[in-house]
């Protein structure tokens, strides 16, 4: 048996997504109307999201189908693998066993196509013509415009205007597969023109590239909005890599002790540890460690405030109970754009609340150093979010030699780099800096925290 990856056929694909709100000790927290501050239902959501999907978002079936036309499509890179990662296990000198769920393989390169596909279905099957979001390293983007054209969606992409400049080729990816990508903030919305007034060199963030994508959605009736992370029904759809994941590892012979995954908006984490965290809820896993792994510079699980709060800058989307910097918070500009947003999911959130997760935060720098000596170990050149992950991997690997102790380490690995080769670049010649937490702009963007009563 080869002990390094850890193969299942397309038989043993997931054929029905994990819903963890089924199994949580306590509900999850609502989401609140933007303009009222009642609590959000189905009717309210209409205009954003097919009613499938918003079903999804409450529902408290603790398993649902996937179709058999989202089965096909997953089946042209799903399972994907798990390896066992002898050589930094070497490197590190550690008595650790280390096994990384590798992301990378999908054809946008990373896990996002597993919602993608999802959501560019169920606004086919609703009739929908067109498709607005928004994106930040530009995984999402690209993975949107792949699901797209396989729906033959249109697609408007505000993409972060930071990483618009630093990641040309995801702008390129997203147009080849036919979707319309411009720089957030933009003209083309008053959230972006207000803003541009306001700092015409505003770097962007994802907050503002939501409130865009959601005010260019309102303004016509062919168009739904669709987002890769945050809200439960994308958290639904990439369990099916937790799910593969505890198949694998029991092919493996091992059951983890610690599992380590990048958080931004948390949908590739949670993917990965909902299915093993239900065991933890059950009391069969008490000790199971899952550590969510965020930027120094956007430390919103381990600095955040937990409060109702909007999803975006202009107050637009959902208000959601979540760990956050302020919906007004502009990160600094790391390379890792995936993970500058300025909440996080409610359900990550909540399970963090509970005691059930627990969160650490790690400076730019140090997570491209565990990037490099990764891809000088295992092959593989990670995306920016993923070092985060692998930094604390390496981490827990080397307290492993300190104490002796032979844990097994599962790392969610979220995707490649590919296309993030310029940050690279800046790692190994010198020029990347680490930002400091931006206390005094945090504190600034707090204050604006929406009004709710009992909060």
């Amino acid at each position: 048996m080869d002990t390094r990856r850890f193969f299942l056929e397309q038989k043993d694909m997931p054929i029905r997504w994990y819903n963890v709100q089924a199994d949580l000790p306590e509900p999850l927290p609502p989401m609140l109307h933007p303009m009222t501050k009642e609590p959000l239902t189905p009717p309210d959501l209409a205009p954003l999201f097919p009613m499938e999907l918003i079903m999804q978002e409450v529902s408290q079936e603790r398993y649902i189908d996937i179709p058999e036309a989202i089965q096909e499509i997953y089946a042209t890179w799903r399972p994907t693998v798990l390896h066992r990662a002898y050589n930094l296990e070497k490197a590190l000198d550690t008595p650790a066993k280390i096994f990384y769920k590798y992301e990378g393989t999908s054809q946008a390169g990373s896990h996002k196509p597993n919602t993608a596909v999802a959501q560019a279905y169920y606004n086919k099957k609703e009739g929908i013509k067109r498709l607005t979001t928004e994106t930040g390293a530009g995984q999402w983007g690209s993975s949107l415009a792949f699901g797209c054209t396989l729906f033959d969606l249109e697609l408007k992409v505000y993409m972060v205007k930071v990483s618009y400049n630093q990641k040309p080729y995801r702008r390129l990816m997203m147009e080849t597969w036919g979707a319309t990508c411009v720089p957030s903030p933009s003209p083309d919305t008053k959230a972006g023109r207000d803003m541009l007034a306001q700092d015409p060199d505003c770097p962007g963030s994802l907050g503002l590239a939501i409130s865009e994508a959601v005010e260019d959605c309102m303004m016509r009736d062919d168009t739904h909005y669709s987002l890769g992370s945050v809200v439960s029904h994308v958290l639904l759809h990439q369990t099916v890599i937790g799910q593969e994941a505890m198949k694998q590892m029991e092919m493996a012979g091992y059951y983890p002790d610690i599992i380590v995954g990048c958080v931004g908006g948390g949908s590739n984490f949670a993917g990965m540890f909902l299915p093993f965290v239900k065991d933890k809820l059950e009391g069969n896993k008490p000790d199971l460690r899952i550590i969510n792994v965020e930027p120094e510079s956007c430390p919103t699980l381990t600095k955040g405030l937990y409060a109702y709060d909007y999803g975006d800058v202009a107050g637009m989307a959902p208000i959601a109970k979540m760990f956050t910097l302020g919906h007004t918070f502009m990160p600094p500009p790391v390379h890792a754009g995936g993970l500058r947003y300025h909440g996080m999911a409610p359900l990550v959130c909540h399970l963090h609340k509970l005691g059930y997760v627990e969160a650490v935060a790690v400076p730019q720098i140090a997570t491209f150093e565990a990037g490099v000596q990764f891809a000088r170990t295992e092959g593989i050149i990670s995306a920016p979010e993923t070092n985060h992950a692998i930094r604390v991997t390496i981490d827990e690997a080397l307290k492993c030699k300190e104490t002796g102790e032979s844990k097994v380490i599962l790392l969610a690995h979220s995707g490649h780099g590919h296309f993030d080769m310029a940050a690279y670049e800046q790692y190994l010649s010198g020029k990347l800096v680490d930002y400091a937490y931006p206390e005094e702009k945090v504190k600034e963007a707090l204050a604006t925290l929406p009004q709710i009563p009992g909060q």
